[in-house]
């Protein structure tokens, strides 16, 4: 295997070498009663004396304990009994005071099985599965360590533990040794330790070594899937994501998928803008009759509401049995990124009649549809209220709805004396919501001031300094755009280039600015061409303000033709029968021109354009957008 190379050369958390024994940590605080502490002085040296019928109520109360006192107590007649060599009763306890630890109680677990004399496998794994659970990971790889340096034989139980451990420290390092331990020890035959293994290497954002390890897997279940499509979300293939839940429905993969594969797939749906697959995955979820699942009804309402689609949100929130806040929140939260404001609030209003009391995220989509709308006064109302009727400590993105909502308006300095005025220390998301306010109303001194604030921080990105040179750009500053272009360029500052994905018949097309990549370049470009002429045609004029360059307005179209979104729907006018409705993702904002683009284009063309960028959707039709040109 290409990992294992270099297993044996990390020495950062050894798993051979002898260390403390984990006991004597000082992180581990006893908390039993006098007696218990007193056990070691009592311990019997001959085998337990409980009968056959002391031991059986012994562990029925074990069984049913649901209280660490109550833990105390048995442990304390454990003792009295003598029954702490009966490893039935020890493996018993030790497994039950293992399930608290959670809750903070692992030490508790942990001095319990100091006192076992020489323990099993089956109490090893128990502790070190504790240990896995809780906030001291690392202790579970110290007793892993203790373990074999007693010679105590491991089982892929215990390498899955110390997996998890890893998994949970995010340490590559002590994650390769275990892989290591698991090759030599000869486990890689272990389904679910490989899966586990999976997991580690996607939580490490390793996805290439988690996908070695599935293809060496002997069988593959749905949960083994479901682990690699986890891995391929976490890394951003989502078209991956697609192609395997194509294929689990199709037989190639010997399983089908469930719930939980289902719930993964609409979140790739929801990236790629793919609502056509979606609906397949709706399809599918009520064919096996999972309709009733509220996380999946909610995340189907999620999935909708971010491709376009409310009305098919909509319905599915209405079908819903049972409806919890996160329902409606997520019906709010569409109806807001849709420019749909006054919809999304008479949603709360329903919301609070149903007596369903709101939460963070509830407050965050109803001051995001006010922001998004322009609805400064329903919005100040809003925010007031969270905290004096709901008792909700505004945090950090209710004010960045607040900026937004304030900064859109054009009160600047009232959204900057809020962010001065906030409990907290404002983040860089707070201040680049007040710089993209300064760039639409063209406030060069505060959005100089804000980049000030954002250089405090160390928190500067390329997309500030673009920002900036809107700013400038828009009041003709020429000399300023050259002295931000010069130091960007000193400093390796590159943009984000523009990308726009339309997803046409389950496949996703990818376009950035000045594209040549796609097979059908030249049909594109000159249905571009075509488009470009009809739309002047119809009075489109380019908005040559959205160029950044100094140049000449011939130039400045030229540059403008061929930005990304517009080759995007060039394609999909080529690619669909007249009249098919248009869905593009993009993962910037959207420039003024291609706004004015596409809100022409939706007439003259008589399409539908529906485009989501980094902030909320579009809806172009007959010559309008759903922002109403507030965006």
């Amino acid at each position: 295997m290409k990992l294992l190379a270099s297993l044996n050369s990390s020495r950062s958390l050894s798993l051979s070498s002898p260390s403390p024994s984990p006991s004597s940590s000082s992180s581990l605080v006893s908390v039993l009663s006098t007696v218990v502490l007193d056990a070691q002085h009592v311990r019997p040296a001959t085998p337990s004396s409980c009968s056959p019928g002391a031991t059986e109520h012994l562990l029925s109360l074990i069984k049913s304990c649901a209280h660490d006192s109550h833990l105390r107590q048995i442990h304390a007649r454990i003792l009295r009994t003598r029954s702490l060599e009966e490893p039935t009763i020890s493996l018993r306890f030790l497994s039950r005071a293992a399930a608290f630890a959670p809750l903070g109680r692992v030490s508790y677990a942990r001095r319990f099985f100091s006192q076992i004399k020489n323990p099993s496998l089956a109490e090893f794994n128990a502790m070190i599965r504790a240990y896995s659970g809780s906030d001291s990971p690392a202790e579970g790889l110290y007793l892993y360590r203790e373990m074999r340096r007693l010679g105590q034989r491991t089982d892929p139980l215990t390498s899955s533990f110390c997996v998890k451990s890893c998994a949970k420290m995010e340490s590559l390092t002590g994650g390769l040794q275990i892989h290591g331990r698991i090759v030599r020890d000869g486990h890689q035959s272990d389904s679910l330790l490989l899966t586990a293994l999976m997991d580690f290497y996607s939580i490490c954002y390793k996805s290439e070594e988690a996908c070695a390890v599935f293809d060496e897997m002997p069988e593959r279940d749905t949960v083994a899937w479901n682990v690699l499509i986890s891995c391929y979300l976490r890394n951003r293939r989502t078209r991956d994501v697609l192609a395997v839940f194509d294929a689990m429905i199709g037989g190639e993969c010997g399983c089908q998928p469930d719930d939980v594969t289902c719930l993964h797939v609409l979140q790739a749906c929801n990236s790629l803008n793919a609502v056509e697959f979606g609906g397949k995955v709706h399809e599918y979820i009520e064919e096996r009759g999972y309709g009733d699942a509220v996380k999946l009804c909610n995340s189907l309402i999620t999935m909708y509401s971010r491709c376009g689609s409310m009305d098919k949100a909509f319905m599915v929130f209405k079908g819903m049995r049972v409806r919890n806040v996160v329902s409606w929140s997520a019906l709010i939260s569409g109806l807001a990124m849709n420019g749909r404001g006054r919809e999304a609030i008479e949603a709360y209003l329903a919301m609070l009649r149903a007596s369903v009391v709101p939460d963070d995220q509830t407050f965050t989509g109803v001051l995001s549809a006010c922001s998004h709308s322009g609805l400064v006064d329903e919005g100040m109302l809003f925010f007031e209220g969270m905290s004096k009727d709901f008792k909700i400590t505004p945090n950090v993105h209710h004010y960045g709805c607040m900026v937004d909502l304030l900064g859109r308006a054009g009160s600047l300095d009232q959204a900057y004396e809020l962010i001065l005025s906030m409990s907290s220390k404002p983040d860089s998301t707070i201040w680049r919501t007040l710089l993209g306010a300064c760039r639409i109303h063209r406030h060069v001194a505060l959005g100089e001031r804000v980049v000030w604030h954002l250089t405090e921080l160390k928190a500067q990105e390329a997309g500030d300094y673009v920002l900036l040179l809107n700013i400038y750009s828009s009041v003709g500053d020429w000399e300023k755009v050259t002295e931000v272009r010069k130091f960007m360029k000193e400093n390796g500052i590159q943009t984000t280039p523009g990308c726009t994905t339309i997803t046409l018949n389950g496949i996703v097309h990818e376009f950035t600015v000045d594209d040549v990549s796609h097979m059908r370049q030249n049909e594109i470009y000159t249905m571009l061409d075509e488009i470009g002429s009809q739309l002047k045609i119809a009075g489109y004029v380019p908005e040559i303000s959205s160029e950044l360059h100094n140049l000449s307005s011939e130039e400045k179209g030229y540059r403008l033709s061929y930005h990304s979104e517009k080759l995007a729907i060039a394609f999909g006018v080529l690619a669909t029968p007249p009249g098919t409705t248009l869905r593009l993702a993009n993962n910037l904002r959207i420039c003024v021109d291609c706004h004015n683009f596409a809100k022409v284009l939706s007439s003259v063309y008589d399409r539908m354009v529906i485009i989501r960028d980094r902030s909320r959707l579009h809806h172009f039709q007959g010559g309008h957008c759903s922002c109403n040109d507030y965006w």
